[in-house]
């Protein structure tokens, strides 16, 4: 009985303490059993000598199961992942051989180049070197389109670079095709108080946003209303209402259809124009906040007019950095990407900011000069800024007669002028077309902001009202006035060619702030 015993004890599981698989113990049996049947004198075939090929198959397929039962989840994953890479890998080596059999290709590294340029727009250190091809532009291609009657006030270019919308002071919007400069879209500016019978504006349009995937156009005005357009039809598809003073900064998220918008009620309002809905309100400027722009993420950037103060304000958190730097009213401002950004004031000065800083990086005094007014000297204030996302490259403008070009370098801790570009106006608003290609100015015989005080004007006003204007720097008052106006300017859109030299692709390079 002992003896039977042992012979049904279970075979030991092996080193590890494993049971071998079920398809490993099937293909040992079968060896076994071949190995009975086969002559005792049968010589067993060696590593040299071919085996027969039905037999290399069988032994090819048991080891396929045994690996197949043997093989984890993740491991599969791996091995299918590997697979698809090595696919990817083939396909793109051979489209690259078809469309360019002459010039050598290597998609693995134009794949990690693109990632990798990811991570750094995302981080906010991706950087394209630019603006040191940039060719003077010649004054004689910039192209002029007419079709405001009162200043151009802010304007925006469609992500494809293949429209440019703008609105007035005669609260009038206009969709323009940038190749052939024709009006493809006009909507009117009505009478103030006709808003609901009319589709359009009834006063100054202070601002607009287009979405980044083109679809939805944002404007704001005087009269506290914010109108949502099919960009498409131009056709107003929502007004928004809420502000208790002029909407005077818009933009939207990048990616999203989240719209942020602020005011000279001082507050910034964040909306939902996919579902026409309102979301809520940050507060914290002391000043008519005159400027807001934003990119990817979940918060923006305002510039606070007099109270001095540039603000980062992180909507989750409902949180708010404040940046001190000009030593006047702030009344432009634009993100570079998404760890710096550019903003410009009345005293004439324009400065780079980080983030990660409360003092500008850099700061350029007198950025346009100065000028003569009522006998004394003034810097020339910057109305308008604009930066080629990414990149080295900014735009300024003012009224000094010219729109200037600008190079960071060292990181964004130097500005470098390069071109001064001749325009007369008023230079209300400034955008880079998304290649760099084209830079577009709104102008005007006069300033973007509101209407002069009635005491200045030589009319009439409450004593509250001139005392307020009695402290207001002259330069603001002028700034704001209509009684201030450059009349040999034109209200128009300006379209100007942006030509590089040829060189080699532009670098792509982190920041060293």
């Amino acid at each position: 009985m002992a003896a039977a015993g042992s012979c049904r004890a279970k075979a030991p599981r092996g080193a590890a303490g494993r049971r071998r698989p079920r398809a490993a113990v099937l293909g040992a049996e079968r060896r076994s059993r071949a190995a009975a049947v086969r002559p005792v004198d049968e010589e067993v075939s060696s590593d040299s000598e071919p085996e027969s090929p039905s037999l290399g198959r069988r032994r090819r397929r048991e080891a396929a199961v045994e690996e197949e039962v043997e093989e984890t989840p993740q491991e599969k994953k791996l091995r299918l992942a590997k697979l698809y890479l090595e696919e990817l890998r083939r396909h793109e080596e051979e489209r690259a051989a078809a469309e360019e059999e002459e010039e050598e290709t290597h998609p693995a590294d134009l794949i990690g180049d693109r990632l990798k340029e990811d991570v750094l727009e995302q981080k906010g250190r991706l950087q394209r070197l630019v603006a040191k091809d940039v060719q003077p532009p010649d004054p004689a291609s910039i192209r002029v389109l007419r079709g405001h009657q009162l200043p151009v006030t802010c304007l925006v270019i469609s992500p494809d670079d293949r429209f440019i919308f703008s609105a007035s002071k005669d609260g009038s919007l206009i969709k323009w095709e940038v190749e052939s400069g024709k009006r493809l879209c006009v909507v009117p500016g009505g009478k103030k108080g006709t808003e609901e019978r009319h589709m359009g504006h009834a006063s100054h349009v202070l601002c607009m946003a287009i979405s980044s995937d083109g679809k939805y156009l944002a404007t704001g005005d005087r009269n506290k209303l914010i109108m949502v357009w099919d960009t498409a039809t131009c056709k107003r598809l929502h007004i928004f209402t809420g502000h208790r003073d002029a909407v005077s900064g818009l933009s939207f998220r990048k990616g999203t259809h989240q719209l942020y918008s602020a005011s000279h009620d001082r507050c910034v309002k964040v909306w939902n124009v996919a579902e026409n809905a309102y979301m809520e309100t940050l507060f914290g400027h002391q000043d008519i906040i005159t400027g807001l722009d934003s990119l990817s993420r979940e918060c923006c950037v305002t510039a606070g007019g007099r109270d001095g103060t540039v603000r980062l304000w992180k909507i989750p958190e409902e949180s708010q950095l404040v940046f001190y730097g000009h030593q006047g009213s702030i009344d432009c401002i634009q993100l570079i990407n998404e760890e710096h950004m550019v903003s410009g004031a009345d005293d004439g000065s324009v400065a780079l900011w980080g983030l990660a800083k409360k003092k500008p990086l850099a700061l350029a005094r007198q950025a346009h000069g100065m000028q003569d007014a009522q006998g004394l000297q003034q810097p020339y204030w910057i109305s308008a800024v604009a930066a080629l996302r990414n990149s080295d490259l900014l735009a300024t403008g003012s009224h000094s007669a010219s729109v200037k070009l600008w190079k960071c370098s060292e990181g964004f801790r130097k500005l470098e002028p390069l071109w001064a570009i001749p325009l007369v106006g008023f230079v209300n608003s400034l955008k880079f077309s998304a290649a760099g290609d084209f830079l577009v100015a709104g102008l005007g015989q006069e300033h973007r902001y509101r209407p002069p005080s009635p005491a200045l004007a030589g009319g009439t006003a409450s004593t509250a009202s001139r005392a307020r204007w009695r402290v207001t720097p002259i330069s603001l008052i002028c700034r704001l006035g209509r009684w201030w106006r450059i009349k040999e300017a034109k209200n128009s859109i300006c379209i100007i060619p942006l030509k590089r030299r040829a060189t080699a692709p532009s670098s792509h390079v982190p920041d060293s702030s």
